[in-house]
């Protein structure tokens, strides 16, 4: 049994940022996210994520299963354009207010017990 801690505290997860539905010139397409992966600014260094699931979890006013928190669960399909963007879609549609919200990508989905 480890009694403290040694070293530096290790993030299992990459945040990311949600910049809007995928769309066209008049339209938009709200099954499918674009979201922009901190660290990532290639086409070469999302094949990595590709297949990777994600989760978008925000805060609600009331509790289920014991806590406020909530999680919407996707999974990265594939890349967008030249800047490390990627496509992503979610289990339900993410709802627009999430559009400034952060996103993470766990290394293990089951540390999230939502």
């Amino acid at each position: 049994m480890v009694k403290g801690r040694q070293g530096e505290r290790i993030r299992l997860y990459v945040r990311g940022i949600i910049l809007g539905y995928k769309r066209s010139k008049s339209n938009q397409y709200p099954n499918t996210s674009l979201i922009q992966i901190e660290g990532v600014n290639t086409p070469e260094e999302v094949n990595w994520y590709l297949g990777k699931r994600m989760a978008y979890i925000y805060k609600a006013k009331t509790k289920k299963k014991g806590t406020n928190y909530r999680c919407i669960w996707g999974k990265v399909t594939r890349p967008h354009g030249n800047s490390g963007v990627v496509r992503a879609k979610f289990r339900t549609n993410l709802p627009p207010k999430s559009m400034v919200a952060v996103i993470t990508w766990p290394t293990n989905p089951r540390m999230f017990h939502i």
